[in-house]
């Protein structure tokens, strides 16, 4: 019988705030069993390059990496907020490691090719190391991923962190039964979005297929539980869209 493992996205906001951090952390050091964190800190990123001068440039909501840029979400990502997280787990009695991809190679990227758009050092994901991850998790470490990781020639590269979450997850499924849960910040999927207590609380493939048809699913939720149904089909057994605030995992809504 595999062992659980609880692997938790958050974004930016959450871990840049200093309530909703302290909130977090100590929500995330009372998760049961071996766990697995990735964080984002795009807002940081931004006022920090405004500070030195570096204009942010955003397509679709997805930031444009360019040399300058690049230099800052390595520092802040893999700096400021990584440590920051990785200090206040240490404070809780949590044994955590902050990592990008680049560390012990744990994330292998392609840079993303140029279509509509040119992303700049934007990574898709190759590889997951997940014989690495596994021991350090099966040694009671906790990882602590940055959106970061790196081509393997020297270059790191800006990559989402709903990517590295849900590849991580598939990776270490073979070893562990993985809860994959993504905080956002809604309390789950909704069936009406004008109200927040409309939680859909279970969604699989069909009726996924059907919400979306009638319109109740749209928009960016429909790549957000399109990885969710695919981490699962590629063996993760849960994913739990949630508030940053419910990741006890008592709520939200389940796929599967």
């Amino acid at each position: 019988m595999k062992e659980k493992l609880t692997i938790v996205k958050v974004g930016g906001k959450i871990v840049e705030e200093e309530e909703s951090l302290a909130r977090l952390l100590a929500d995330f050091a009372a998760i049961d069993g071996h766990k697995l964190l990735v964080h984002g800190g795009g807002r940081s990123a931004t006022r920090i390059a405004a500070q030195l001068g570096i204009e942010s440039q955003m397509v679709n909501g997805r930031r444009i990496t360019d040399a300058e840029m690049l230099k800052v979400v390595t520092m802040v990502y893999g700096g400021l907020v990584n440590k920051s997280i990785v200090a206040g787990l240490q404070a809780k009695g949590v044994n955590a490691l902050g990592l990008t991809g680049a560390d012990m190679n744990v994330i292998r990227s392609v840079k993303r090719p140029v279509k509509d758009v040119d992303y700049g050092f934007v990574g898709d994901v190759e590889k997951v190391d997940a014989a690495l991850l596994g021991d350090l998790i099966a040694r009671g470490i906790v990882p602590v991923m940055a959106p970061l990781t790196h081509d393997g020639d020297g270059h790191m590269l800006n990559t989402n962190a709903d990517t590295i979450a849900g590849e991580t997850a598939k990776a270490l499924a073979a070893q562990f039964d993985v809860t994959l849960m993504y905080c956002f910040e809604k309390k789950g999927v909704l069936s009406d979005e004008n109200d927040d207590d409309s939680v859909i609380p279970h969604i699989d493939r069909k009726r996924f297929e059907a919400l979306v048809a009638d319109g109740t699913i749209q928009g960016g939720m429909i790549p957000k539980i399109e990885n969710s149904l695919s981490a699962v089909e590629a063996g993760v057994s849960r994913v739990i869209i949630t508030l940053a605030s419910a990741i006890d995992g008592n709520s939200g809504t389940v796929i599967e």
